[in-house]
């Protein structure tokens, strides 16, 4: 198809029923007055006018050029929206999207049929309000989202605080201080700007002191209620992101036309690609929009409902992800064969089948030898104790060369070579593969385990090591032991008292090479992925009745028919000039000295000036964690982010600054907010809270 001529309006007001206006940006096809058009709604508070411009003149621009009105709305409270955001997902942001969407509906431009679209908070709503069953919303594409807001997002893992909850309320401490436009709201922009400043309050605060999956975090998860959701969802992610669960969940329990796609890809639009190879995304979505908005067929229900990216082995130091695309033409398949390895006193052994002459006692597997436990080689002929067990009692070290939970697949945020892991973790080994192994799915670890305090935390590494003993992260899991029974009711350990658990592991698509080795690596901490127990606690893992299973893949001739994807388009962007690059560290200290362990992030976007609005605008953010001699009452992560922004001599500046800490007993947090029209700092705000730890 031709791209159209694009109409752009660069602000229309939209007024709720409540008399909040909200602003929106606005393409059109050029002839749309006289000839509707379907709409794309992306809803989300990051900024329309400035830090999310050049993203939007791409994506938006391009959905106008191929038939489709894309309209891009600030949420209230953000951007040039009136109003404050207090927080994420309120029902009250969700109320506001029906309503746009009645709006949108109601335009002489739009024929009545919209789609939602989004990455992460527009995902994020997207599958929100389609649970609202509005009748407008004909279908939604959701990128890097979760259906489940406790178990499968940015805040918890398995019962464990992520310390991307950090991150993340730091991430909307700054947005939420940031002013509107004075060019689109007028002499009110001050006005605005310092009731956000006051009103939207501290976001972690709130998060903490909802540790368990109760109503809070219900609210908003539409797993509680698949069938809620009616129309049909485009299900995106990535490897490299923490979103990937997402597609697999809608896919199995949706009853609506639904597609999962999945590249190598982190928290990205696909056609940004990274680390993965980059695809013609926008191409696919008005594929997808073509079918459900214009009911045309582009053959979208033909199509296998999954298409995925097996990545091949990579060095964990190079950013590629080679591999190839396979698919499934529906999920859970029945292609894929569930493959269980025993965790034994001699490595990571194969099981067969009961009726094929094992023993429950020998854990089910194969005794012949080969692996390795901690490098140890088995005899070929080695006895196991009769009851074999191991201790583990990880040093917080564990886990600094783990990346990031949310990764944006920079260079810096991805996870190294493992063996600097491993010597802090309880490693068993696999004989070298005689054939190459596929998987795909979610691998789930079951251990027996005991602990010797009542609360404690295990992480579960499945990686790939190679012929040079190079170890490749391939997956993970994490389990506060508290919730091993339940995210609502969490209980208490008896210390010393054996406990059989699950643990399932992100999931996945790799392919091990013949000649390789699996490995399974058990810590008691993953620090600063996820914030330890309280205190340091000893694992006991009963290996002969502790076992993982991993979901193979047999390769399918159908692979080599897939459609392949045509290269990535966008629409041409806004002109910016570039005034700063971009700066990314990702830097681990040990001061031998003072024995303290510092874990430095540098995270600054490039500075550069919209060149059509004559705005500069810069964002820079650092993190630090930090913990002495091994001590869990030193730990302790900070953020600290800053925003800017400049139009002749209007400058503007906010420094929000978040420490995280912890006692036995309780969290601390302690922010700060800073806001400085040039010189003047106009606003100066700070917190100190005490939260109690709830078997977290």
């Amino acid at each position: 198809m031709k791209p159209k001529p694009v109409t752009v309006l660069d602000n229309v007001w939209i007024e709720l029923s409540d008399g909040c206006r909200l602003a929106a940006k606005i393409w059109l096809p050029a002839d749309a007055e006289e000839n509707p058009v379907p709409a794309v709604l992306e809803y989300i508070p990051y900024r329309k006018r400035d830090f999310k411009a050049v993203r939007d003149s791409e994506i938006h621009g391009y959905f106008a050029a191929h038939g489709y009105a894309g309209v891009r709305v600030d949420l209230r409270g953000s951007g040039d929206s009136e109003g404050v955001l207090r927080d994420e997902y309120l029902q009250g942001e969700l109320d506001d999207g029906v309503e746009l969407l009645r709006w949108i509906a109601a335009q002489p431009w739009c024929d009545g049929n919209i789609g939602m679209f989004g990455l992460s908070w527009g995902g994020f709503n997207g599958l929100q309000i389609a649970a609202m069953q509005p009748p407008e919303l004909k279908a939604v594409i959701t990128v890097c989202s979760s259906d489940d807001r406790y178990a499968d997002d940015i805040h918890y893992m398995g019962g464990c605080l992520l310390t991307d909850n950090l991150s993340w309320a730091s991430t909307m401490f700054a947005y939420n201080s940031c002013p509107p436009d004075p060019e689109v709201v007028g002499e009110r922009w001050r006005e605005m700007w310092l009731e956000r400043l006051e009103g939207s309050g501290l976001w972690l605060e709130t998060w903490l002191r909802h540790q368990r999956r109760d109503a809070y975090w219900r609210h908003g998860s539409v797993c509680e209620d698949y069938k809620s959701i009616r129309c049909p969802v485009f299900a995106v992610s990535g490897w490299a992101d923490g979103y990937s669960n997402t597609v697999f969940h809608l896919l199995e329990n949706l009853e609506v036309p639904r597609w999962g796609l999945i590249g190598a890809w982190g928290h990205k639009y696909p056609h940004m690609g990274g680390p993965g190879p980059a695809i013609g995304f926008l191409q696919e979505s008005i594929r997808w929009w073509d079918q459900w908005l214009k009911g045309l067929d582009r053959g979208v229900t033909e199509e296998p409902m999954l298409r995925a990216w097996i990545q091949d082995t990579f060095s964990p130091i190079v950013a590629a992800r080679p591999g190839s695309w396979v698919s499934e033409l529906s999920w859970p398949s029945p292609r894929i064969v569930a493959e269980t390895f025993a965790l034994t006193a001699e490595g990571l052994d194969p099981c067969v089948p009961v009726n094929e002459g094992a023993s429950e006692e020998s854990g089910l597997c194969d005794e012949q030898g080969g692996a390795e436990v901690n490098g140890s080689p088995r005899g070929a002929n080695a006895a196991a104790p009769p009851e074999p067990a191991f201790t583990v009692r990880s040093p917080l070290s564990v886990g600094l060369f783990a990346g990031k939970w949310c990764s944006y697949a920079e260079v810096t945020d991805l996870p190294s070579d493992q063996r600097e892991e491993d010597g802090g973790a309880l490693v068993f080994d696999s004989r070298p593969l005689s054939e190459p192994l596929e998987i795909l799915g979610c691998p789930e670890a079951e251990l027996t385990l005991s602990a010797d305090k009542h609360i404690a935390q295990v992480a579960v590494r499945l990686s790939d090591v190679g012929v040079d003993n190079t170890v490749t992260r391939v997956t993970y899991g994490l389990l506060n032991l508290t919730h091993r029974d339940s995210d609502e009711n969490p209980e208490e350990l008896e210390p010393g008292k054996r406990y059989t658990v699950r643990v399932k592991l992100n999931y996945i698509a790799q392919r091990f090479p013949a000649g390789h080795r699996l490995r399974v690596a058990i810590s008691s901490s993953y620090w600063p992925l996820a914030w330890p127990a309280p205190e340091p606690a000893q694992l006991t893992i009963y290996p002969n009745r502790s076992r993982i299973t991993i979901p193979r893949r047999p390769p399918a001739e159908h692979d080599k028919q897939l459609r392949r994807f045509d290269p990535p388009e966008t629409a041409e962007p806004i002109s910016t000039t570039l005034l700063a690059p971009a700066h990314r560290e990702w830097k681990v200290i040990h001061n031998l000295a003072s024995n303290e362990v510092t874990l430095d992030v540098v995270n600054n976007d490039a500075t550069y000036r919209l060149d059509d609005i004559n705005l500069s605008i810069g964002k820079d953010v650092d993190e630090r964690f930090i913990y002495r001699s091994n001590r869990y009452d030193t730990l302790r992560a900070e953020v600290v982010a800053r925003r800017s922004f400049q139009r002749d001599t209007w400058s503007l500046q906010t420094i929000t600054r978040t420490v995280l800490s912890s006692t036995r007993t309780h969290f601390r947090i302690r922010a700060t907010l800073d806001a400085y029209d040039g010189d003047a700092r106009i606003l100066a705000k700070s917190w100190d809270e005490t939260i109690p730890r709830d078997l977290l």
